[in-house]
């Protein structure tokens, strides 16, 4: 088994501490042998040891340099052989092209701390070097946001403008050490790619999307009103037709694109 060490709060680490969860996670990334894996924070190495067992090359991704130092007495072997790679860095300038990997070439597999939920989603669908899939241990709350709220938030949008969500299964805190104060989920993104882009500015639609929701509870047009004309936006409702009472939260990822495409050739 892997070896234990003490978790620090600082990097918000909860350890898995059983091979379930492992196989859910890898059963969600679907064929792995011969792929490569991007892990982030492998910690103790337990989802390591099954995305390995797979048959995959793993780039593992640790600021915890008692994790890198455990992770190469563990893993001798198949760091010798180049199955596996170990980079002491902190997931917070990840940069995928820095490991060698490039657009659709690999799949993203992690148990993610939970304050780092949100960037990570953005950083890595965002890429210019995007995986083709993307599976993540997150909260669980924030794994049903994503995928079975009826309604819609800045997080749900900004996962789907990029792929396809899906809820693969619940995990209870009984299979972390330490174990957390909620529940977790396993979620996987499918279909990955920036084709929502091809006429609208990645950078344009994400502003509209923090101006919509800028205040919530108020009318998607009132917010939009702040930053342009009320007189055109109405004309862009109707020809949508989107109701002018509609709240950012009920407009769908379709329409939010059309929307953006309009805006963009009046600004």
């Amino acid at each position: 088994m892997p070896e234990k060490f003490e978790h620090k709060k600082s990097l918000g680490q909860h350890f898995l501490n059983s091979d379930y969860v492992p196989k859910k996670m890898c059963d969600a990334a679907g064929e792995l042998r011969g792929k490569t894996v991007l892990e982030i924070g492998p910690g103790t190495g337990v989802l390591t040891r099954e995305i390995l067992a797979r048959g995959a090359k793993v780039v593992a991704v640790e600021a915890d340099k008692r994790a890198i130092v455990s992770l190469e007495a563990n893993f001798p072997e198949e760091i010798t052989k180049g199955q596996l790679t170990l980079h002491h860095h902190d997931a917070r300038t990840l940069d995928p092209a820095q490991f060698g990997l490039i657009k659709h070439s690999y799949i993203v597999i992690a148990n993610i701390p939970y304050y780092l939920t949100g960037y990570l989603f953005r950083t890595i669908l965002d890429s210019i070097n995007q995986p083709s899939t993307l599976v993540f241990l997150i909260q669980k709350e924030v794994a049903e946001r994503i995928t079975r709220d009826k309604k819609e938030s800045l997080l749900s949008l900004s996962v789907k403008i990029f792929g396809n969500p899906t809820y693969i299964c619940t995990v209870g805190r009984s299979h972390f050490t330490p174990a957390p104060n909620v529940d977790s989920a396993v979620i996987a993104i499918q279909n990955i790619s920036r084709n929502n882009f091809s006429t609208v500015r990645s950078e344009h639609l994400f502003t509209l999307l923090h101006l919509g929701f800028g205040q919530k509870r108020k009318q998607l047009l009132g917010n939009l009103s702040k930053n342009y004309d009320r007189s055109k936006l109405e004309d862009i409702f109707k020809m949508l037709e989107i109701p002018f009472n509609i709240r950012a939260e009920d407009l769908p990822v379709s329409t939010w694109i059309s929307l953006a495409v309009l805006l963009q050739t009046q600004s």
